[in-house]
């Protein structure tokens, strides 16, 4: 168990809540996830302070979450947009705000997030084993490298 413990001192955790563990950052995502590309947009619909949304901006752009580009139509504006790194965050927001909803508002948030083939609502982010079963917290342990895939002897 030792050893479990100082491994988990190593966690990626901290790394990814500096590039995005911030709730201004995370309002910037969602915006973006909604459309959002330009500076004055996300000012105007977020009600974030010009300097704090710059900061974020940058924080975002060099930790390659978002790509700063120039407009096609007007080369003096500047796009903000999701980079692949920054959309494969997509399901950790919706896990987010599924979790708001269920312990924080008690309330649907809306719009409803659904599938664009048959506009059914989209089911809870849950974990996964690696055939596709839902894991409960009584299903999931740590492992260490070398025990992956071993399954533990029957007592």
């Amino acid at each position: 168990m030792d050893k479990l413990r100082e491994k988990l001192s190593e966690c990626s955790l901290p790394a990814a809540l500096e590039a995005v563990g911030e709730r201004w950052s995370f309002l910037i995502l969602r915006a973006s996830f909604n459309g959002l590309h330009h500076f004055e947009e996300f000012l105007s619909e977020l009600g974030i302070a010009r300097n704090i949304l710059s900061d974020r901006l940058g924080r975002l752009v060099r930790h390659g979450i978002l790509g700063r580009e120039p407009c096609p139509d007007d080369r003096r504006k500047v796009e903000y947009r999701l980079t692949e790194k920054g959309f494969a965050l997509l399901p950790t927001m919706i896990a987010l705000r599924q979790w708001g909803e269920q312990w924080e508002t008690g309330e649907p948030a809306f719009p409803v997030l659904v599938d664009e083939r048959d506009r059914l609502p989209i089911q809870q982010v849950s974990v996964l084993s690696h055939d596709g079963r839902v894991l409960g917290k009584q299903d999931l342990i740590w492992a260490l490298p070398g025990e992956i895939g071993l399954q533990q002897a029957a007592e």
